[in-house]
């Protein structure tokens, strides 16, 4: 099935019924895709962990190449967060995959609208926060990378409060806890309350069980940052 076949053998769905990204496979790929049976993904196209990786692959590929240059270092911080949310053999796999999508022209544009139209909100809130984890992971995020990142935000319709509290767990401030519960510093002790269940709810792991044990276990980082948020308002303020 070809050097990437843990991915296809994985469960790709959507992103092989063409598309920018079926494109872009379809490069990478080959003639692995003798062995699919289109017409069965075509009866049954809901989204798979495979899906889920290669668009965040695509998409990392985006933001490493935002700055028009591609470092070592930067390959290996991602293999590194690969390595902690989906194993050796995956990550490594998934970093060789990485360096040929690298060599191509990434239209973010289209790529986003076909993940918007594929993949459901809560697993696009976790694809941003996979984004910053990768582009902060050498201690700081660039201009350019924040601004690749801004775009695909946008075109992934990720709301412009989801994207700030994401953001907050990353690019800290004074106020960093209250944006990562979607507040400023004059909200009630009662409003703090109410949106800390509310993120509670929207950020809670299962919401990506879907996509298997690997990523909803990353995504329990993201849900970490809502409770350590919230705890921290709590001291501060002195409320049960």
């Amino acid at each position: 099935m070809g050097k990437y076949g843990k991915w296809i053998a994985g469960g790709l769905g959507w992103v092989l019924l063409g598309g920018p990204i079926g494109g872009i496979l379809g490069f990478l790929i080959g003639s692995a895709f003798e062995t699919i049976d289109v017409e069965s993904i075509k009866s049954n196209p809901k989204t798979r962990q495979g899906d889920f990786v290669v668009s965040l692959l695509i998409l990392v590929a985006a933001v490493m190449k935002s700055d028009g240059k591609v470092l070592r270092s930067e390959l290996d911080y991602v293999k590194a967060n690969l390595v902690k949310s989906f194993g050796v053999s995956k990550a490594t796999e998934a970093v060789g995959m990485l360096k040929d999508i690298l060599k191509q022209n990434i239209p973010v544009e289209e790529v986003c609208r076909q993940v918007q139209a594929n993949l459901d909100y809560s697993s696009r809130l976790q694809l941003m926060h996979f984004l910053f984890g990768i582009a902060q992971a050498d201690g700081s995020i660039s201009s350019a990378e924040q601004s690749v990142i801004d775009k695909i935000s946008y075109y992934l319709g990720i709301q412009g409060s989801d994207y700030s509290s994401i953001k907050s767990m990353f690019v800290q401030d004074t106020d960093s806890s209250y944006k990562i519960l979607g507040l400023t510093k004059d909200a009630s002790d009662e409003e703090i309350k109410k949106a800390y269940k509310k993120m509670a709810v929207k950020y809670h792991p299962d919401k990506v069980s879907y996509l298997g044990e690997d990523v909803q276990e990353a995504a329990k980082e993201k849900f970490q940052k809502v409770n350590e948020a919230f705890e921290k308002i709590k001291k501060e303020r002195g409320f049960a």
